[in-house]
């Protein structure tokens, strides 16, 4: 468990893993809880390296509404921010579209739809489920994170 805590691609805790323990023995002066554990952290370290980790982002079901003159922008806004349309519905003087959006590229939407709307759309958003980032986002980040380790290294 103190192992999963901290992953090492990115420093965040590590989900949807299992470890089952197949053998160990125990010796009467080298054996004690804190030996167990940095074998075990040692060991899931191991097995993390040897695997394919990937890194997950939340994505969110993203709604929005708002009068029919502005539904060419705001789904092209969507489709900018990677987003996946799901549906579109209109009415007699306005549409809504549902669309799945990661939670990262949602920051600063509420701006971006005032401005594209005139002031005029809403949205909504809540938590869908969460899928693996794009390869070149994932390399990105586990280089961010080894220079930001370097760096509190060489600092210490």
């Amino acid at each position: 468990m103190d192992a999963i805590e901290k992953g090492p691609m990115i420093g965040h805790p590590i989900t949807g893993v299992e470890m089952v323990v197949n053998d160990g023995a125990a010796h009467a002066v080298d054996s004690s809880e804190m030996a167990f554990r940095i074998a075990a952290a040692a060991a899931f370290r191991a097995g993390v390296r040897g695997g394919n980790p990937v890194i997950l982002e939340p994505v969110m079901t993203v709604e929005v509404t708002a009068p029919i003159e502005f539904q060419g922008t705001v789904v092209s806004n969507l489709n900018k921010r990677k987003g996946i349309v799901l549906q579109t519905e209109t009415a007699l003087d306005s549409f809504t579209v549902s669309a799945r959006v990661p939670l990262n590229n949602m920051f600063g939407y509420s701006t971006d739809l005032r401005s594209l709307t005139q002031g005029k759309g809403e949205f909504s958003m809540e938590y869908a489920e969460h899928q693996q980032v794009t390869k070149d986002l994932q390399e990105q980040l586990v280089a961010e994170y080894a220079k930001t380790r370097k760096e509190e290294e060489d600092a210490a």
